[in-house]
């Protein structure tokens, strides 16, 4: 060891190279990277909202409100709970998928802020500010758009023009959505809000496409020496190709019976994605199961929205819970748990934490369709619902806080 240099005052000093290095505080720790900052929001956000608002009715705390309760729901859990996720996946996978610097600091803390503000009005119902909420939300959006944007040009590249186009529409059924809200036309904001979900589906199967890819290599061969999983890539983007079909039919006021078969097809390019997932035993692998369920539930969720517009005897309600709900409740509990490890520097597999959150989500969305299949008293059920969806993310929320807010694991990046 080297020995301390005596300074003018007679008492030793440390050389520099024995210097303790300062460990971080924890919002620069949780600032350097989106999934840090915007994973750990969207599960509390996901835990907390949606029991408020159906055990405690949160949302009438300070009066009455124009919009029913299920709009401002529907609202919060598309734009509030999965648009968290958005944001966090987004901005890591963005820089990792064009080798650009990541975004971080201070504008990471404004993208926050922002959703921030919408999510407060939103718990509450408050109808005067919707003003203000809308122009949070939209802010983060084009704060997005802008972002992919500005990397796509820097780079001459079109890897991301896919999701900039999504993002775009997302921004745009918001800003009809939440101008039919200032109106107080709960009817159209809420069909509004249902077209943005679709879209949301569509961000879904971009997303899905990229990591199943990843994950399933890496199921299949754990060494990373080889690849032996190839889709073919032309099924790339049918789901979110046929999704887009349906969303550009409803939005120019298409028949109901065509609308019906267009998320019927919409529906089937979900399952075909969900398809890809079967590869032999290792398709029970939690983590595999984790990419192809939520495509499953998706496309039954679609199909079961076609099947009522045609004529089945069928409530729409239902089939809008098994997609959203299922679909893109999984969806994104499996991305938080798997960019969570690939971008915190672990690996595969999941904890029990993570299974049993997976089990508890399953098991809440089971809970609210069933009045849909069987009747019969629903209220019970949606609180068990909520309770259960509550518990899915408030365990992943246990498990990944200490690994995303951990100094050791900064600069750890495994990729997704």
């Amino acid at each position: 060891m080297t020995a301390p240099i005596p300074n003018l005052r007679g008492t030793a000093c440390v050389p520099p190279a024995e210097l303790p290095i300062p460990r971080p505080g924890l919002a620069a720790v949780i600032s350097d990277e989106g999934f840090r900052l915007f994973f750990p929001l969207a599960a509390l956000h996901a835990a907390l909202w949606p029991f408020l608002w159906v055990a405690v009715q949160g949302y009438r705390l300070v009066g009455t409100t124009a919009m029913t309760p299920g709009v401002w729901h529907m609202h919060e859990m598309i734009w509030g709970s999965f648009g968290a996720a958005l944001i966090g996946f987004l901005t890591s996978a963005f820089p990792e998928w064009t080798d650009t610097p990541k975004l971080q600091g201070r504008a990471l803390w404004l993208l926050a802020g922002l959703w921030g503000v919408a999510r407060v009005i939103g718990l509450f119902g408050l109808d005067l500010l919707t003003p203000v909420a809308a122009l949070a939300d939209l802010g983060w959006i084009a704060g997005l758009v802008l972002y992919g944007a500005r990397i796509s040009w820097q780079k001459r590249t079109d890897n991301l023009l896919a999701f900039l186009c999504w993002l775009a529409a997302f921004g745009a059924t918001e800003a009809v959505a939440r101008w039919h809200m200032i109106r107080g036309d709960a009817f159209e904001a809420g069909e509004m809000m249902r077209l943005g979900g679709l879209v949301f589906l569509g961000l879904l199967g971009l997303a899905l496409a990229r990591i199943a890819v990843a994950v399933t290599n890496l199921v299949l061969d754990p060494s990373e020496q080889t690849s032996p999983f190839r889709p073919h890539p032309g099924r790339l983007n049918l789901a979110p190709g046929l999704v887009a079909l349906a969303v550009v039919a409803q939005a120019m006021g298409a028949s109901p019976a065509v609308g019906g078969w267009l998320l019927l097809a919409a529906g089937a390019g979900f399952i075909d994605r969900m398809a890809e997932g079967f590869i032999g035993r290792a398709a029970l692998r939690a983590e595999i199961l984790a990419l192809s369920l939520p495509a499953g539930m998706a496309g039954a969720g679609l199909i079961w929205l076609g099947a009522a517009r045609i004529g089945a005897p069928l409530a729409e309600a239902g089939g809008w819970h098994l997609a959203l709900m299922g679909g893109l409740g999984l969806a994104t509990l499996a991305v938080l748990s798997i960019a969570g490890l690939f971008h915190a520097g672990h690996s595969l597999p999941f904890g029990r934490p993570v299974k049993a959150a997976m089990a508890a989500l399953l098991a809440a969305t089971a809970c609210r369709i069933w009045p849909e299949i069987a009747g019969g008293e629903a209220q019970a059920l949606h609180i068990a619902s909520a309770a259960l969806w509550a518990l899915a993310f408030g365990l992943w929320l246990r498990a990944y806080c200490p690994i995303l807010s951990d100094p050791e694991t900064l600069g750890n990046h495994e990729g997704c």
